[in-house]
């Protein structure tokens, strides 16, 4: 996914973003390197500066706990990416393997079938749409065009992305940091590698993006929709973790009641009506 040393990968992108002012050195003319040095990293963190090359350079692969939070203090990780740091320390790479896309049981496809003001998707960890109910399907309508919907895939290759989200910067970035975090412990998953090198081959806006190793969760936030069939809307969406199946997530959508995105769902909720409901296996 991102060659053979996540976990140097993710500890030099996060070197080279972290400002020296910001942990307290002071200014000394024009640097040649981004950021931290790698001495400057080492002795903040109470390290020698061969050890921590050899982290970078994927030599030392076993680091302790204390010593990762040591480099989490230096480098201004917050809680999740200090999770994601301690994940890429304790995930090996075993043998590739691919696994089949996903199925959702019945039961949840049901449940999500009743929600008729609610549009709602199950995603797995490499955002693969897995399912949706009429509103969602209406509200993604774009996405669901392909043969294997992929959110992240849809936000950088499709055309029709920048005009669905106003605000395709922040979507975008939000996207790759919540597939990042979804996948640190996937590091032989052949289907990911394949959607990784698919978007770094096709998307240099998704290669920029990629290579600053940002690490975000999806759980709750506003989000701003330009529909074809309705105009703007902004929807605020709730990630709940699917029990019994491993990296699925439900995400419904809501719009602020008596707004005008409230309006403007219902009005799509007319257009999802007129949708047939697919069988299980086209879900």
């Amino acid at each position: 996914m991102d060659g053979i040393n996540p976990l140097g990968d993710f500890l030099r992108a996060r070197r080279e973003m972290t400002s020296p002012g910001g942990v307290g050195i002071a200014s000394s003319g024009r640097r040649r390197t981004p950021g931290l040095r790698r001495e400057e990293v080492a002795q903040l963190t109470g390290v020698s500066t061969d050890y921590y090359t050899r982290l970078e350079q994927g030599r030392e692969q076993r680091p302790s706990d204390q010593v990762l939070d040591a480099l989490a203090r230096t480098l201004g990780l917050d809680p999740e990416e200090t999770a994601h740091l301690h994940l890429l320390a304790r995930t090996g790479r075993g043998p590739v393997h691919r696994g089949k896309r996903e199925t959702v049981r019945p039961s949840l496809l049901h449940l999500m079938d009743g929600w008729l003001h609610t549009p709602a998707l199950i995603i797995d960890r490499r955002m693969d749409v897995l399912a949706g109910n009429r509103l969602g399907r209406a509200l993604f309508a774009k996405v669901f065009e392909a043969v294997d919907p992929n959110l992240v895939r849809f936000v950088f290759l499709s055309p029709a992305a920048r005009s669905f989200y106003p605000q395709w910067g922040q979507v975008a970035q939000s996207s790759l940091g919540a597939l990042r975090a979804a996948t640190g412990d996937m590091l032989n998953d052949a289907r990911l590698t394949d959607l990784v090198g698919e978007l770094s081959l096709k998307s240099p806006e998704f290669r920029r993006l990629w290579a600053r190793h940002d690490v975000r969760g999806k759980t709750h936030e506003a989000k701003l929709f330009n529909h074809h069939d309705v105009g703007e809307l902004t929807l605020t969406y709730d990630s709940l973790t699917v029990d019994g199946a491993t990296g699925q997530q439900l995400i419904i959508y809501q719009a602020e009641p008596g707004s005008r995105s409230a309006q403007a769902l219902a009005l799509l909720g007319t257009v999802a009506a007129d949708l047939p409901t697919p069988s299980p296996a086209r879900r």
